[in-house]
């Protein structure tokens, strides 16, 4: 909350759309404090947040917290949910149980949450491809608008990783992946979801309008150890230790580091985030923002794609074809300018 007011000029100019409490488990606060955070947000900037999402894992979820939680404010909930399948759930190290995972569903929408999305992983080592597309129809018949998916990977010092390197587990398959993958497109459209981010799919007006302002290229403004903001020019992120970020807000030393983004990086980015997304790398935002020499030099690399059926263009925007979105990644590396 100091932080809060110690940044309250950073966005000055702007109207503030959306809140995200998220990174890490917001759902362990108190809805009192999600509370004090919400007034003191409102207090120093000027808000008309039509979406206000908050993180929570099943296992958090009370239908005493829900309704608490809509009396701050939040009327959108993203869970961590990640499997249905309780041995997947063990696998991924998770707490809570594929029953918690249902329920936490049903709370939410039997307590007047009318926008949920969840999380949930493909290409777990052991998953069929019956279990991943009962894990979709699970989440659809249960009511979810939006759907976050993610292919598994595997962090460094966890126990998913010793597991694998014991050989207790097998490794992660990537051809498992992908048929997974493209068997999520399949259902999601068959059921009236929009694939509108290469991980996201949702009803139609249930986009997330948080996450699609990052892909936009929005400016926006996080609180909090590690956090990061962006002002359209630069990036400023808090530092991560907890006790030297205590430290220099309660000195009213904001505790930011802060990069310049030079045209290469700006251009870098725009591609990244663009060609992931339904509507695509723009080309006349492409000339207008970075010049018709970098337009035509996409157009040049895209071509190769396009014969290839990985990528559509129609005249206006360059966008991935189902198999192009396998390989979305190594397409946006071969534009990038280093």
């Amino acid at each position: 909350m100091k932080e809060i007011s110690l940044r309250k000029y950073f966005l000055q100019n702007y109207t503030i759309e959306t809140i995200y409490f998220g990174g890490g488990t917001p759902s362990i606060l108190e809805a009192a404090e999600v509370q004090l955070i919400m007034e003191e947000i409102h207090r120093n900037f000027h808000t008309e947040a039509v979406e206000i999402t908050l993180e929570a894992n099943p296992d958090d979820i009370s239908t005493e917290k829900i309704k608490a939680w809509k009396n701050a404010g939040i009327n959108r909930l993203s869970i961590g949910i990640q499997s249905f399948e309780d041995e997947s759930l063990s696998k991924l190290n998770r707490a809570h149980t594929a029953r918690q995972a249902v329920d936490s569903i049903r709370m939410a929408r039997e307590n007047g949450i009318e926008n949920l999305t969840i999380d949930l992983i493909y290409g777990i080592p052991g998953l069929t491809d019956h279990q991943w597309e009962k894990n979709i129809l699970t989440a659809i018949d249960a009511g979810v608008q939006h759907l976050s998916c993610y292919a598994l990977t595997v962090e460094p010092r966890t126990a998913l990783e010793y597991m694998i390197r014991k050989k207790t587990l097998q490794d992660v398959d990537q051809d498992q992946q992908a048929r997974q993958f493209l068997m999520l497109m399949d259902i999601a459209a068959a059921k009236g979801f929009e694939h509108y981010e290469i991980s996201n799919f949702a009803l139609p007006g249930f986009r997330s309008r948080h996450n699609s302002s990052y892909w936009k290229g929005k400016p926006y403004l996080g609180f909090g150890p590690g956090a990061h903001s962006y002002d359209l020019h630069s990036r400023y992120w808090n530092i991560a230790n907890n006790a030297l970020y205590i430290q220099s807000v309660n000195a009213e030393d904001l505790p930011l580091e802060k990069e310049t983004l030079n045209i290469s990086q700006q251009f870098n980015e725009y591609v990244m985030t663009a060609l992931r997304t339904i509507e695509g790398i723009n080309k006349q935002v492409l000339e207008e923002k970075f010049g018709k020499e970098r337009m035509e030099n996409v157009h040049r690399i895209l071509q190769k794609f396009i014969e290839e059926e990985k990528v559509f263009y129609n005249g206006n925007a360059y966008t991935l074809t189902n198999k192009g979105k396998l390989f979305a990644d190594g397409i946006a590396m071969e534009l990038f300018e280093v």
